[in-house]
């Protein structure tokens, strides 16, 4: 893979890339290159069949402390308006293939929206979530306002982005913001683990199922019912369909190829 400069990727397990947010000296802040980076190496993944889950990750006092502010100063009215980073946020978004999100410590502003563009989250219990964009005179701007308050709820969502306030990984828990809490030093390890977990599964129902959760984010229960029952059916005509039924008529561990 290409060098980076913001990111480093690396393949610790078959069918796992992990990607590094690699810029410590500023809590792992995300400019607009380190936005462009993930969404690049992110585009060249779905068309890798051996990239089956991707894991992204920061450090352990930071997965990222937000948006880079000294680059967000820079910018005027006009310049914010034509500014590429919604770009590189939908390519981010539109990522076909699992994406889990191994956080802790900071998880605020940008990087907490990033995190929420992920799959799921596993959270070290020292990781702190916010959205403190209004201490700021801003709001957040890459989804923060819609996705949060679909994960935590009105209220939580509310008393986040209004009082910037951050919660901690026992409250995220509990809202639902994160799947499952780790000991800091385990949270990667235990993304990992998920991660390999899940390219072992048949890809084409993985990428399937993804799409039909997301439904229910982005659509009517009608609807989504609708792409659930369709995309089942498709399904239907798949190798993977047939090997995973024998294998376990057969008592085997299935063999998927994607097929």
């Amino acid at each position: 893979m290409d060098a980076f400069e913001d990111i480093t990727p690396a393949s610790p397990q078959a069918g796992v890339l992990l990607l590094s947010l690699n810029r410590p000296e500023v809590r792992n802040a995300l400019r607009t290159q380190t936005l462009a980076e993930i969404a690049t190496i992110l585009d060249a993944c779905t068309h890798d069949d051996a990239v089956r889950c991707v894991v992204i990750t920061g450090d352990r006092q930071a997965f990222a402390a937000g948006a880079d502010i000294r680059e967000m100063a820079a910018l005027d009215m006009v310049g914010v308006m034509h500014n590429e980073r919604p770009r590189h946020w939908a390519r981010i978004r539109r990522f076909p293939k699992p994406l889990i999100a191994a956080v802790n410590g900071y998880c605020l502003g940008g990087g907490c929206e990033l995190a929420m563009h992920a799959d799921i989250i596993i959270a070290g219990h020292d990781a702190r979530f916010g959205q403190p964009e209004i201490n700021l005179g801003i709001i957040p701007g890459s989804g923060g306002t819609q996705r949060l308050i679909r994960a935590v709820g009105k209220s939580l969502g509310m008393k986040m982005v209004l009082s910037g306030e951050m919660i901690d990984a026992a409250t995220a828990l509990q809202a639902g913001l994160v799947a499952e809490l780790t000991e800091p030093e385990l949270t990667l390890e235990t993304a990992l683990a998920l991660a390999a977990t899940i390219a072992t599964k048949p890809p084409l129902a993985v990428r399937l199922a993804k799409e039909a959760l997301l439904q229910a984010f982005e659509s009517s229960l009608s609807a989504g019912l609708e792409f659930e029952r369709k995309a089942f059916v498709m399904l239907a005509a798949t190798d993977d369909r047939r090997e995973g039924m024998a294998a376990f008529s057969e008592r085997r561990k299935p063999e998927f190829q994607g097929r």
